[in-house]
């Protein structure tokens, strides 16, 4: 099957609990990197290098070769001043591009507004996994939300027709026209009818699957092949947004970590041989990112919460390369113990929004912010 629509199609993989930076893009030949880490640093020979001064963990075989091709851009030291180390609020920061107060819209939810200003498509955006994130949400935005296409639908667990057709038919009676106004009752009633038409047009997607590639047991894993499965079935989903936790590896790091960056490298290099199989791969970037770094020092067995951090833009059309600066890990030029932040993530979503959907970014991150010339 192949996609001819080739409307640009952004999947956004979330690293959820602050990825270590500084042992997923290694500066192997730093002494203070050494010093630094006495617990948890990785030996030269077990770092994958791209230059003379920088490689990759050993276990991120596929962002390196994505690297080499060309195909993946760094974006090292990203973050945003004054930098929280809250999980929370961090990743509110992030989803909402709002650094100085708490805010209720996302900034894939604005995209998503944008790009189907009418809500003609009830599926523009899909988020793969538990729950709705924050980034994706926005008011009279439809997302869907999907734990396993597998079992996606409503009312699912009714096995029996008959009492599944009575269910399905008080359901509808529920969220169809009524008498009466008010913003509440507007909104409960357009939800129920996207969630029914949605469901009603997912659950055809896994019949329509076939592919040779033989994806992982494991939750990211399955969330990209459920990406896979649905970009393929060219419903008009333009936003995919998937997470992939665990990052937030205060004690044994090196062998978590190491499980994490092993999982996280399959997954993504299944979805694009995925893609590439069935020729649906150049009009898809996948952008990954985290809500922070982690410390420079070790604490012992594994790293605090940090700051500055780095994301990865992946794709046939990405201009591979790295991108702004790599921020020293000498002692006296941290950012109290963290790697500082160079280049705010704001820019990064800006480059993405303008040059990828042609979209105006400044209603939709806040502002002006440099961008990076990470799209052909």
């Amino acid at each position: 099957m192949t996609n001819t629509q080739k409307e640009p199609t952004l999947v956004v993989l979330e690293l959820v609990g602050g990825n270590d930076f500084l042992n997923t893009l290694i500066p192997y030949t730093s002494g203070f990197y050494y010093d630094s880490r006495p617990h948890i640093a990785f030996k030269p020979e077990d770092v994958l290098p791209i230059n003379d001064e920088l490689g990759f963990n050993k276990n991120a075989t596929t962002l390196q070769e994505f690297y080499k091709k060309g195909k993946m851009g760094i974006v090292q030291g990203v973050g945003y001043p004054d930098s929280s180390r809250s999980h929370f609020r961090s990743r509110d920061i992030w989803h909402t591009c709002e650094p100085d107060k708490v805010a209720t819209e996302g900034w894939l939810g604005k995209v998503i507004r944008d790009l189907d200003p009418n809500k003609e498509n009830v599926l523009t955006a899909i988020s793969i996994s538990r729950g709705l994130p924050r980034a994706v949400v926005a008011q009279d935005v439809p997302v869907t939300s999907i734990g396993d296409l597998d079992t996606y639908g409503l009312l699912t667990g009714i096995k029996h027709e008959d009492k599944r057709a009575q269910a399905m038919s008080i359901f509808e009676k529920m969220y169809s026209p009524y008498t009466g106004a008010g913003m509440v009752r507007d909104y409960l009633k357009q939800t129920g009818r996207d969630v029914q038409a949605g469901a009603e047009i997912l659950k055809t997607v896994p019949g329509m699957y076939s592919s040779s590639i033989e994806y992982a047991d494991t939750p990211i894993s399955q969330n990209l092949r459920d990406v896979a499965r649905i970009h393929l079935a060219d419903l008009g989903v333009k936003v995919f947004y998937t997470q992939h936790g665990g990052y937030d590896t205060h004690a044994n790091e090196y062998s978590g970590h190491e499980k994490l960056m092993i999982d996280v490298n399959r997954a993504v290099k299944d979805f694009f041989m995925d893609l590439e199989e069935h020729d649906a791969a150049d009009n898809v970037i996948m952008m990954i990112w985290s809500e922070f770094g982690r410390r420079v020092v070790d604490n012992g067995s594994g790293t605090d919460h940090g700051a500055g951090g780095g994301a990865f833009l992946i794709g046939n059309r990405v201009n591979g390369g790295l991108y702004s600066e790599y921020p020293s890990i000498e002692p006296s030029k941290t950012d109290n113990g963290d790697l500082a932040f160079q280049y705010d993530f704001r820019g990064l979503y800006s480059s993405v929004i303008e040059q990828w959907f042609k979209l105006d970014s400044p209603s939709i991150v806040g502002g002006n912010f440099e961008q990076l010339s990470l799209i052909n």
